[in-house]
Formats: C-alpha cells, structure tokens, sequence
C-alpha cells in the first residue's frame, strides 16, 4: 500500500495497513536544511515565495517516512488580505499593525479573494502536488474563526483572550460580523486550496480552548459548521483541529469535520468516546516526548496506538507542532515506530 493510500484511508475510516503518520509544523526549525534557508530569508519572504516554500515543504517528505506533506504556510496569511497588516517579531511572534477594536474597524475589513490575495500560496500547492503526486497527499490549511479573530483583535498571542471576550460579551452584533468575514474568506481560501490540489484541509483553530462550551456553542460553533458544511461540497476529507478542547470535543464535532485532532490533556480513546464512533481521529503525543530517551518515547507512542486499536480513522500526530529543539533522529525514530508497531497490532 503507498503512502497515498494509508493516509486517504485513514481520512476516509477504511483499515490501512498501518496507522499514517505525520505531524503539524513537520516543515520548520527543528530542521537543519529549514534553518539554513531561514538565516537569509524573513518568514513573510518564505511564506511568499513558492520556490522557498516549496523547497521547505517537500524538506520532511523527503528525510522522513511521513504519510502527508502539509503546505509550508501560515494561519495567519488571509489577514493581510483582508486588510489587517501582520509581521513575525524575532522572540515575540506574530504582532498586528492595526488590532481590529471598534465596529468601524469590523466593518472595514475586506473578505478576500484567494486568487488574487494569496495567489502564491496556490501556486505553492500547485507545484508541490505536481511534486508528490502519487507518493503522498498534501494538505492544505487555513486558521479557524475564532484564532483568526483574537489575533486580530489582541494585536499577538495571548493567554487570556480578554479583548475578544469582551467584544463577544458587550457587542454580540459586532462579532458575528467579523466572524462572517473570517468565515467567507476561511471557505473560499480553503476551496481554493482544493482547487489547486490540496487532497485534505485542516481547520487550525488553536485558540478555542479558551472558551467555555456554552460559549463556544453560541459564538463560534455556528460560524465554523459553515464552513465545514461548504468544505463538505468539496468531496474531500476536512481535520478539525484546536488545542485544550477536552471539554469541547463534542461541539466541535458538531460544528464539523471527518477527523477531529485532539491534543494530549486527553486520552485518545476518551476522546474519541467523546466526540462519538462516526469520525476519525487524529492525535495526541505529547510534543516533549520526542525529547524525552528513546525507550520512553516509543511507550508513549505505543500508549497512543494502543488507545486507538482496532479502530480504523486514526491518524498519529503530535497534539500540537514540532517543537524546534526536537531532534530530527527522533521524527525519524517516531515515524518508523509508529509504521512498524502498528502494523505488528
């Protein structure tokens, strides 16, 4: 079975002959061929450039035995296009030019076109497809509404989200507003996507760990189950991914998704229990067990695996991104022990 398979089947809940494998920023700094580009360009100039980005998505694809290649891109590339200026500060990340703070601002907001706003994205998908096309599939991705929302609102990273809070409490009106605007330009980006060649998407939306259920069920989940309604259309599978969502699990699968990406503050065979039998899942070591002795992180994968067994619709991942002090000895160790266990079960 190639590697095309394994994974698509997995997406489509149809036994492989071993649990697919990779991992969200599988294309980044833990890799010396990635550091060795990023020391003479920024991120946006890589981001921007499909020659770089190519070149940096296909990096993993070639030196590991990952099952998908996952365009090298950012959640936040649609802010610019809708007229939210961005930049990556060197130890502080992602800083907004023009937070988005009053209703004027909302409104003034354009929803993008991805063909003309983030052309270079698509060709990135376009030249990578053409790249892998019968050796892996490629994802393609996008931010989620509500992470996409308080970054533009928070102006950065936050911990307590309190400024999009406080517009989802005292202005209602407001912030559906500019959640329909993240929502058509998030589908149209997607499908977009799609149509250049992307064989799966994944809904990044980190950030909704914040909420309450009550409050995710009436401020994002209608929104989000829009656009996973329009990706339905698209006849391909769609991931549905946040962090810190153990007590969000089921809501997300209503809002929408086949394969629901959990992280690892919850069991995987509880989450799975949680967001019920009809979808997939993909998930959850913990990231620090790649930095943790080999025999401990091959019992923590196996624990995983063990979770998800005799159940077809696993996909093994980390329950958040490559962190850049991991090793690439241990994504390569990770990836084969995972291929080889699982086909052993």
């Amino acid at each position: 079975m190639s590697r095309t398979d394994r994974f698509l089947k997995a997406c489509r809940m149809e036994k492989a002959d071993c649990t697919p494998v990779w991992f969200m920023r599988q294309a980044g700094r833990y890799m010396n061929s990635y550091r060795v580009i990023r020391e003479k360009y920024s991120l946006m100039e890589m981001f921007k450039n499909p020659d770089l980005a190519v070149e940096i998505t296909l990096q993993p694809v070639n030196a590991f035995s990952v099952d998908a290649a996952i365009i090298f891109s950012d959640i936040l590339m649609p802010l610019e296009a809708m007229g939210i200026g961005f930049d990556f500060v060197e130890g502080t990340g992602p800083v907004i030019d023009n937070p988005v703070r009053t209703t004027s601002d909302i409104q003034s907001l354009r929803i993008a076109d991805p063909d003309e706003d983030l052309d270079f994205v698509l060709e990135s998908i376009r030249r990578v497809r053409a790249e892998i096309d019968g050796k892996v599939p490629l994802i393609g991705f996008a931010g989620g509404p509500f992470t996409l929302a308080s970054y533009a609102i928070e102006g950065a990273s936050s911990s307590s989200y309190l400024r999009a809070k406080k517009l989802i409490y005292e202005d209602q009106e407001a912030w559906d507003l500019l959640m329909e605007k993240f929502c058509k330009t998030l589908t149209a980006y997607l499908k977009a996507q799609v149509s250049a060649g992307a064989q799966v998407v994944q809904l990044f939306d980190s950030w909704v760990g914040a909420l309450s259920p009550s409050d995710y069920r009436r401020y994002v989940l209608p929104h989000t189950r829009q656009i996973f309604r329009e990706l339905k259309k698209e006849g391909i599978p769609s991931i549905h991914f946040g962090t810190a969502t153990a007590g969000l699990l089921p809501l997300m699968a209503e809002a929408g998704g086949d394969i629901i990406g959990v992280d690892w503050r919850i069991s995987l065979d509880s989450a799975w229990t949680s967001i019920g039998s009809g979808f997939g899942i993909q998930g959850n070591l913990d990231p620090a067990a790649l930095m943790a002795p080999r025999s401990i992180m091959n019992r923590e994968a196996k624990k995983v695996l063990q979770e998800a067994k005799e159940r077809p619709g696993h996909i093994f991942n980390l329950g958040h991104g490559i962190l850049p002090t991991t090793s690439e000895d241990a994504v390569r160790a990770l990836t084969d022990f995972v291929h080889t266990q699982s086909s052993q079960d």
